[in-house]
């Protein structure tokens, strides 16, 4: 309660200064020293941070649905309470490539003002509910439109830090077009999300990549793709077969062999796989991975737990991808 009442006496939301009726514009955060910034940070993120479903609205808020919960986890960090934002895939047993919606979803998405699908193919499903329910003046963020993704691109651009930080920057200007009285609520937000919310995150990222690039690893599907370059992994396994198994459509038999044969000739130091997508052909490899002694990563495509931060998440999985990499012989060319 003491940090919320302190914010509200540095942070007004119409920018005035208490005790003052001149209107007087709050300075650009990039003036205020880091260790107030920090504090700010930390206290703008404490309402609702790290929650998915739903937010307590404020008054006169607008609602925003969010497709799958890691973009509605962010989307909830950057609303605050001036949007009640809910996920319509939150559960981490779910399989978001083939999930199908129900007339709660439709419900839910037709009475939105602001709704943020992922695209590229990945969730169909939300698009169909948007055409079956059009609306005048609804906001749709469409992420594969946003970075540019052509169809049959790697839909799974969550795991990309740079398309994040542009999906965070087009989240926040779009609140700002719904709720432009709250513009600035907004842009502070974005700024504290990005400086002090995903700090532990970047800061994984970052220790990977300096210990661990060049380190071969194999992977399940394409879901792991953009973190594994990010973090600078010598990425093994065709991405034809990852491409298969994210798609469900049939892997060759040449990419079964490759993948066997990288596995038992010890020619990645890590496996990793996407829980949530466990087929026959990733179960089988799976069985040869433990066989082999090899070091392996579960991750998945949703928060888990379904309660967690985006960051939390994503902070967990590199820790366990860290140690994993750690427990290999040798360390990466950079090691």
């Amino acid at each position: 309660m003491r940090l919320s009442l302190i914010l509200f006496v540095l942070l007004p939301r119409d920018g005035s200064v208490p005790g003052d009726e001149r209107r007087l514009a709050l300075p650009k955060l990039r003036f205020t020293p880091p260790a107030l910034l920090a504090g700010l940070a930390a206290a703008v993120l404490a309402c609702g941070c790290g929650r998915s479903g739903p937010v307590t609205p404020a008054r006169g808020a607008f609602t925003v649905v969010a497709a799958e919960n890691f973009w509605g986890s962010i989307a909830a960090q950057l609303a605050g309470a001036r949007a009640s934002v809910r996920s319509v895939i939150a559960s981490p047993n779910t399989d978001p490539h083939s999930y199908e919606p129900n007339t709660s979803d439709a419900r839910t998405i037709s009475e939105a003002r602001l709704v943020i699908l992922n695209g590229v193919g990945y969730d169909n499903w939300a698009e169909r509910l948007l055409q079956a329910s059009p609306a005048g003046g609804r906001v749709v963020l469409n992420v594969g439109r946003v970075l540019g993704l052509a169809p049959g691109a790697n839909p799974h651009q969550w795991y990309s830090h740079s398309h994040v930080v542009r999906v965070i920057e087009q989240i926040t200007s779009d609140y700002e077009r719904v709720d432009p009285a709250d513009a600035r609520y907004f842009a502070q937000r974005m700024h504290a999300l990005l400086a002090v919310g995903l700090a532990r995150y970047d800061a994984l990222r970052r220790r990977i990549r300096a210990r661990f690039a060049g380190t071969p690893v194999g992977y399940s599907e394409s879901v792991f793709q953009p973190l594994g370059r990010d973090l600078g992994l010598k990425l093994m396994t065709p991405y034809s077969f990852a491409k298969a198994i994210s798609e469900g459509t049939d892997v060759t038999a040449a990419d079964k062999q490759t993948v066997d044969k990288q596995v038992e000739r010890h020619l990645i130091k890590v496996w990793v796989y996407n829980s949530q997508n466990t087929t026959p052909d990733v179960q089988r490899v799976n069985e040869l991975v433990r066989d082999a002694h090899i070091p392996i990563v579960s991750i998945t495509e949703t928060l888990s737990p379904a309660s967690a931060s985006f960051q939390q998440w994503q902070a967990s999985q590199l820790d366990a991808l860290a140690r994993a990499l750690g427990a290999t012989a040798q360390p990466g060319a950079n090691g």
